[in-house]
């Protein structure tokens, strides 16, 4: 982290869990636990968990997001839910290009750049998801393709738009495996990342950009990994549904 530079932020990814009277109760411990964090908090819920997150979160410190969103504003897209719903409902955040959408959704670059540009332009917040495969890294090609999915996800998207976008690197073969990627690792690839948003705009762009690491930090190694230079934070899957552990994260982020 480079608190002097930009926030850390601590996002929550709940992925399909909780029903909206869990959402209440779990929240419900959250919060007392990360009121005094010293970086953001963010826990992005199931869509039927939203109305139930907003109003657990009133008047406390944590924001909601969705954990997608259509880039069409209606239509006839059975299942989907635009960004403009999303906003009109009080939602500030939207996850973007997960890799488990990527993987059993059909998700592109291109659609990842479409829905970023919907979300954009609906005035929410975007965690941008980019990372590669076990195979990938394996090749050698991971700066390559994570650079690439950068810039075609920020397509057409303006300087002053940036403050806006979060980006989130999950090296997908350490998303619910158990595995973690070296500190070393999440920071080489998070700097990556940074130099291609510079390449693409400047260096105060890349140097204010929250990267965060999303493969399974835990409390146990959540502070490693955040006092790499270019680690602002962490988009967390399991620990996030345990009100201890994702505090115990916050935590960490809060130094």
């Amino acid at each position: 982290m480079n608190k002097k530079l930009r926030k850390a932020v601590i996002a929550g990814n709940w992925k399909m869990n909780k029903t909206p009277a869990e959402t209440t109760e779990l929240i419900s411990e959250i919060k007392p636990l990360v009121k005094d964090a010293d970086c953001g908090v963010i826990v992005c819920v199931p869509y039927v968990d939203l109305e139930a997150a907003l109003q657990a979160t009133k008047g406390s410190n944590i924001g909601v997001g969705a954990e997608n969103c259509h880039w069409e504003k209606s239509g006839a897209f059975t299942g989907e839910i635009s960004a403009d719903m999303l906003k009109t409902m009080g939602v500030e955040y939207v996850i973007i290009g997960h890799s488990e959408r990527r993987t059993y959704f059909g998700e592109t670059n291109v659609t990842v750049n479409k829905r970023v540009r919907a979300a954009l332009d609906n005035g929410l917040k975007v965690i941008l998801c980019v990372g590669e495969y076990l195979e990938q890294r394996e090749q050698g090609i991971t700066a390559e393709l994570v650079a690439m999915q950068t810039k075609i996800a920020l397509n057409g998207v303006k300087k002053d738009e940036l403050k806006n976008i979060i980006i989130a690197y999950e090296p997908v073969w350490a998303i619910g495996t158990g595995k973690t990627a070296t500190s070393q690792q999440a920071n080489e690839v998070c700097a990556i990342i940074r130099s291609t948003v510079k390449n693409l705009y400047d260096t105060a762009s890349a140097d204010a950009m929250t990267i965060q690491y999303g493969g399974s930090m835990k409390p146990n190694n959540a502070k490693e990994l955040l006092d790499q230079p270019d680690v602002d934070g962490g988009l967390i899957g399991g620990a996030s549904l345990k009100a201890n552990h994702f505090a115990e994260i916050v935590k960490a982020a809060s130094r």
